[in-house]
Parts: C-alpha cells; sequence; structure tokens
C-alpha cells in the first residue's frame, strides 16, 4: 500500500485522523522553526549574482509548476535572455548531498543522475539551449549556473519552502482543483506550508481554470487577497498540443487519435491527465495509476502490452522519460506521448504580467529598447 492509500485508510476512522493530526502539528511546527531560522540570521540566506526567481507552490504534487517552468524558461530563452534552471532534483541518484549535475546539450544523459522532471525539461528545451543544474545545495548550483553559462536569470524549481538561496521573486502556483490541499498541513492535507506563506507571493498563477466554477476561482482569489493583496493573480489551462509516436518518433495530431484507448501515468494527480485524455474524445477503456516519480520496469511495460488489447497507449513526456532501456523490444503500435503547454488565460497584457514578474527588462525589450 502506498503512502496516499494509507493516509486515505486513515482518514476513515478517528483512531488514524488523530494519528495524522498529530503528525501535521510536528510537521508545522518543523517548517515554522525552519523559516523562523532564516528570518532570525540563525541559518544564512545565501545571495548569488543573478536574478533568482522561484516557481513552487505550497501544496504537494500536482499543481502544474514543471509546465509554467518551461513555459517561464522558453520565454525568456526566446527573448535572448541566458536562463538556467536549478532544481533539487526529487529522487534522482547521487553520489553525495553536494554532488551537482548539468543536463545541457546532452541527450544520451541518465535521468537517474538528474531526477525524472528535470531530464523530461531537458528535452523538452533542448533547442533553446536552457542549462538545467542540479543540486541538493541550491546556492552552489546557482552559482555553477553563473560560472559556466554566464546566466542572467536563474528560475528556482519548486523552491518556495527552500530559504537558503535569496530570490527576487516568487512566483506561486495554485491549483484551482485543490487549492489549499483541504486546509491541512501534511500529512493529514497536503500544504506545504501554512496559508501565511501566500504573503511571499510576487505573482500567483492560477492552474486547472477550466476545470472548475468561475464562482470557485473568485473565492479562490478572494482567499489569496486575505494574505497578499498586492500581488497579480493569473487564470491559465493546460493545453494539449500534439501526440508523439514515441515508436515512429513523430508528431501526430490530436485529432487523429480517436475511440478508444488504453493510459497510463505516475503523477501527483493522474486523474488531470485522464480527464484531458477524456475531453479530447477518448473513451479510456484501460487505466493505470502509479505513485508519482514511479521508475518503469520491463515487467510493467509487458503487462501494459499483453492487457491493453490493441488499443493505443498514452502516457505523458515525465513518465515516458523512465521507460526501461530495452522498450523498444517490448511496446509495439500506437504509443504515444501527450504533450501539453500552460496557457496564460488573457491574452497578451496578462502573459506579459507573467514575463514581467520574470524579468522586468521584459517590457523594454518589447519595445525594441
Amino acid at each position: 500500500m502506498d503512502a496516499l492509500s494509507l493516509r486515505e485508510k486513515m482518514k476513515q476512522n478517528w483512531a488514524g485522523r488523530l494519528v495524522l493530526l498529530a503528525a501535521s502539528k510536528a510537521y508545522g511546527l518543523g517548517v515554522w522553526f525552519n523559516r523562523t531560522c532564516y528570518e532570525n540570521g540563525w541559518k544564512r540566506v545565501e545571495s548569488v549574482n543573478s536574478r533568482v526567481v522561484c516557481i513552487g507552490n505550497i501544496t504537494a504534487g500536482g499543481t502544474g509548476k514543471t509546465t509554467a517552468v518551461l513555459l517561464a524558461a522558453t520565454a525568456l530563452a526566446k527573448e535572448g535572455v541566458r536562463v538556467s534552471i536549478v532544481s533539487r532534483g526529487y529522487k534522482r541518484q547521487q553520489a553525495g548531498k553536494d554532488e551537482v549535475t548539468i543536463l545541457f546539450d546532452n541527450p544520451d544523459a541518465d535521468w537517474r543522475l538528474a531526477g525524472d522532471e528535470p531530464y523530461m525539461m531537458s528535452r523538452v528545451l533542448s533547442q533553446y539551449k536552457v542549462p538545467i543544474v542540479i543540486g541538493r545545495h541550491r546556492a552552489a548550483a546557482a552559482n555553477e549556473a553563473l560560472r559556466r553559462f554566464k546566466s542572467q536569470i536563474v528560475l528556482l524549481d519548486d523552491g518556495l519552502q527552500h530559504h537558503r538561496l535569496k530570490r527576487d521573486a516568487n512566483i506561486i502556483l495554485i491549483d484551482a482543483k485543490n487549492p489549499f490541499g483541504g486546509g491541512h498541513l501534511l500529512p493529514l492535507g497536503n500544504l506545504r506550508e501554512p496559508l501565511s506563506a501566500l504573503q511571499r507571493g510576487t505573482l500567483f498563477v492560477l492552474t486547472h481554470c477550466d476545470q472548475v466554477s468561475p464562482r470557485t476561482l473568485e473565492d479562490i482569489k478572494d482567499t489569496i487577497r486575505q494574505y497578499n493583496d498586492t500581488a497579480e493573480i493569473l487564470e491559465s489551462v493546460h493545453q494539449p498540443e500534439y501526440y508523439f509516436d514515441v515508436c515512429k518518433a513523430e508528431k501526430v495530431d490530436l485529432k487523429a487519435v480517436t475511440g478508444a484507448a488504453a493510459c497510463f501515468s505516475a503523477l501527483g494527480h493522474p486523474e488531470t491527465f485522464e480527464n484531458t485524455l477524456k475531453n479530447l474524445g477518448l473513451e479510456l477503456k484501460q487505466v493505470w495509476r502509479f505513485p508519482d516519480h514511479q521508475v518503469y520496469t520491463e515487467e510493467t511495460l509487458r503487462t501494459f502490452e499483453q492487457t491493453r488489447g490493441g488499443l493505443p497507449l498514452i502516457t505523458t513526456f515525465k513518465d515516458f522519460v523512465k521507460f526501461p532501456d530495452h522498450w523498444r523490444d517490448i511496446l509495439t503500435g500506437q504509443v504515444y506521448v501527450l504533450s501539453v503547454n500552460l496557457k496564460i488565460r488573457g491574452g497578451e497584457e496578462e502573459f506579459n504580467k507573467f514575463t514581467d514578474a520574470l524579468y522586468p527588462k521584459f517590457s523594454k525589450m518589447r519595445g525594441g529598447i
């Protein structure tokens, strides 16, 4: 039984809920103490000679953070800004806690040394030559980005709870479907920090806005404004772009895949991926869900192949990069990765608010200066 299933089972009785509540209180105390240590100078905050923008969230998983980092990096790179991404590399393999891994123009790199999400981002951003520096010590990783690539801006991936590296702006993502983690800290709820952390936001981006009502969006904004009445709040949706046929290594139009299909994923909120496929008109006959960051084995892929019944098999890019080396010997036929990007609602004016939070010079650059 995975951790999420265990938590849901514990919530079904008062004793389990009491244990989870006690654990949440202990977790909250740890969060408060860590933050207090940095605020009072008991722990050192490090600065780097570059603009640092954090893209993070206050809840665990599923907000669409990775697509936001990709959108930010792409927007900056297209304007000729030297941008790097710094990431912890969750669950990566490493020789030591201070080891730094760099993904830059090296498509044959082992994803295990970087983590699945950083590796996926490096593949998506390869055409823009955006380096991704992975390390537990984010300040050291940022300095390495400056030394190696002369970065003008460092995007701190999922770093809102990382206080050691000083940042110039915090872009906080809020999942409109579950904005505040059930109102409780981990593990009873999904909050990584109390809602007072919203005070640190420079800009808020609500994600999955097409999956909730306008009234719900307004309620979320009202809650944010109780803690932060100065930051802009933008709305966004995750927009499917195309399917990528991994066996043929070619793009496939969304309309070309119809009818019944099978899918699998290892995501924070797999239902979002599945609902996207349903909204594209697919009838999901077989669905496999795995814990977030699941590593796939040849045995698992054989199970997919043997039970999918010849149906198109669809997954995400994050899952695809974790296929075992000999996956081509196992999977055949229609095997697709769904490509999805983050779109800011409201047209150019709203998108400009997003880019200006990343890099205030964007306004002048758009004016031709």
